[in-house]
């Protein structure tokens, strides 16, 4: 027999997880506003593990929706999420050789995930021209969110018009 390897004592034991799914992680609350959803926007910005980087960039990014709006950051950011979780999206499903894109709902954890994602591809794909710093780029991408225009909302739009587009596909979903 090899080496014991180190094993953390919350989860089962590997031969345990072969017959369900892993078990969700816990989020924890950020500091400043509480909101679980905020910490996974901060985990989602973090690049090579600089928690602390991130989590300043966002708050910096909601200290200039608050400059900017005159409102309160969390309910700007909430009504910019809502604005951009999708309600469906296609999948390619492989029928006799052919793929086809099959529309299908989105769960709600995962409408979320999607939704954070594509906010933080928005903000980095603004013109540095324009915005010289991440934190300028997501403040703005999360106000034009809550607006219901920008990049974000541009995604979620072609992901909905690729849906309907291949709705004729529907009844292959499983």
């Amino acid at each position: 027999m090899g080496p014991k390897l180190l094993q953390d004592p919350k989860l089962p034991p590997p031969a345990d997880m072969r017959s369900k799914p892993a078990p969700k992680r816990i989020v924890t609350p950020d500091p400043n506003f509480q909101s679980d959803i905020v910490t996974k926007l901060i985990n989602r910005v973090m690049k090579s593990g600089k928690k602390s980087v991130a989590r300043a960039q966002v708050y910096t990014a909601f200290g200039i929706i608050k400059n900017q709006t005159g409102q309160e950051p969390l309910p700007v950011f909430l009504t910019a999420l809502e604005n951009i979780r999708p309600q469906m999206e296609v999948r390619s499903r492989r029928i006799g050789g052919a793929a086809y894109q099959v529309p299908s709902p989105v769960r709600g954890p995962r409408r979320d995930s999607l939704a954070i994602r594509w906010l933080i591809t928005a903000a980095i794909s603004r013109p540095n021209s324009q915005f010289h710093t991440f934190a300028d780029k997501l403040a703005v991408e999360i106000i034009d969110a809550a607006n219901s225009t920008g990049g974000a909302i541009k995604k979620k739009m072609d992901t909905h018009r690729m849906a309907e587009a291949n709705k004729a596909f529907a009844h292959f979903r499983w």
